[in-house]
């Protein structure tokens, strides 16, 4: 179905969206309050109005430069700067008067400390290389430049240590550095890759119990909880850019082939996970309580884009098991719906990924191989909620034009809301170097299809 675009959306708005220094909490008149819309859709029943995310996720997010020119667009200019809340992806913070304005419907509580193990404080400035947007980052964002002209990042901001990421000279965010020690396999000790992982402090429950309770009590919104130390394998964590000096096995292309080569020694850095694990939901369940409505307990991709990175039977045998456990626990303690995150054609494994206890699937990668969104509706609808799918960031959002955006946008959420169990998102993050049109597009998409 093609829908009907109108070209005068995409410019600035003549009357700004109202904003109250007091953040308000709103309910839409007759409806339901975001976090009602939220909870409703996540128990497949059905809502007034389309459920929204922007940026309550690590994968759900804006880059930071996106945001700002979205936020002019949208707010005029007002001289803000933009906040980055995920140093790894440099994802932009999505403020109170931008969630007011696009009326989304969730928020996000994460880890005091990012994947650089510096925690978001003591904010200051600092220009993107690439198109010199004016951004804010944490006060610990310490970084160098190499004679390429590429930065280097420090785990924690110490530039004492290595360097564990770069941003290449041209790039918006950083990738992990490749910092694996010779491996020794007589010495090979499975601890050394469960060195990150620990009982959270009492101060760390502490921060958690006041994100929750300020989210609670100030906002109507959704909660969307990261709980830190949960997901099995997953790539982007085992470089541990946030250790200053990493042990164990660390290179990414080691990590693969370990899965199969040395599946004992995998198999137990996921025991002694798993036993920590289930300790961290003790302590903290009882404390946040169901004020959260969902949790991101796993960001391990298991897909490409022609097929799955694992047979179903390897999946079975080395990660379902595991991801059951810490999943049950969390339905014994808890009414929260388990939120997995997992790139690719992982068509294959999403029958054993709900027997696991997962209940909400993201991105959606509707352009892998498999990954049919009618299929994927029809077959999986009634026992998942999927969230995103709702545009290609691949190919669409990035190359398309405004109207192809609008009337993929809207062609995804007809097809995926269609009886509920459905937030809308693009498929991962929207990169920094979208055309503003384009996401504006995409915005005005989703306004219409409210309606």
């Amino acid at each position: 179905m093609r829908h009907a675009i109108d070209q005068e959306k995409f410019k600035v708005p003549d009357k700004m969206p109202r904003y109250d220094k007091v953040i308000r909490k709103h309910v839409v008149k007759q409806g339901l309050s975001s976090r009602q819309r939220l909870q409703a859709v996540l128990d497949h029943k059905p809502v007034d109005r389309l459920c929204v995310d922007i940026g309550a996720g690590g994968q759900t997010g804006m880059g930071c430069c996106a945001v700002h020119r979205l936020r002019e667009a949208v707010l005029g200019r007002t001289g803000h700067k933009v906040k980055v809340t995920e140093l790894y992806q440099m994802l932009g913070e999505i403020d109170e008067q931008l969630i007011q304005a696009l009326k989304l419907d969730v928020v996000g509580v994460h880890p005091p400390c990012d994947m650089f193990g510096i925690r978001q404080e003591k904010w200051k400035p600092f220009t993107m290389p690439v198109d010199g947007t004016e951004v804010l980052v944490p006060g610990d964002f310490n970084y160098t430049k190499d004679g390429n002209g590429d930065l280097l990042m420090y785990p924690e901001g110490d530039t004492s240590v290595p360097p564990c990421a770069k941003m290449p000279k041209g790039s918006y965010f950083w990738d992990a550095l490749d910092r694996q020690r010779v491996i020794d396999e007589s010495k090979l000790n499975p601890m050394d890759n469960c060195e990150e992982f620990g009982i959270m402090s009492d101060a760390d429950v502490e921060y958690f119990k006041n994100k929750v309770d300020w989210y609670y009590e100030n906002t109507d919104a959704g909660i969307y909880l990261t709980f830190p130390g949960l997901a099995f394998g997953d790539i982007a964590l085992v470089p541990a850019p946030w250790m200053k000096h990493p042990k164990g096995i660390r290179d990414v292309e080691e990590w693969y082939i370990s899965t199969a080569i040395r599946r004992d020694y995998v198999y137990k850095v996921f025991e002694k996970q798993c036993e920590i694990g289930l300790k961290n939901i003790e302590k903290l369940a009882p404390v946040v309580k169901d004020k959260v409505q969902v949790v991101f307990v796993s960001g391990t991709d298991f897909g490409c884009q022609r097929g799955p990175f694992i047979s179903p039977q390897a999946y079975r045998d080395l990660y379902k098991p595991f991801q059951k456990v810490i999943n049950d626990k969390i339905h014994e303690l808890t009414n929260w719906k388990i939120f997995i995150h997992s790139c690719g054609s992982i068509y294959q494994l999403i029958p054993d990924m709900i027997e696991a206890g997962f209940e909400v699937l993201n991105p959606v990668q509707c352009s892998a191989e498999e990954m049919d969104p009618v299929r994927l509706k029809r077959e999986f609808g009634d026992q998942l909620v999927f969230w995103g799918g709702g545009v290609d960031t691949q190919k669409t959002l990035p190359f398309g034009t405004p109207e192809e955006v609008y009337n993929e946008v809207r062609e995804r959420i007809d097809l995926f809301g269609a009886n509920g169990g459905f937030v809308f998102n693009s498929i991962h993050n929207i990169q920094s170097n979208i055309p503003t049109e384009n996401i504006l597009a995409l915005i005005q998409a989703v306004n219409d299809a409210r309606k």
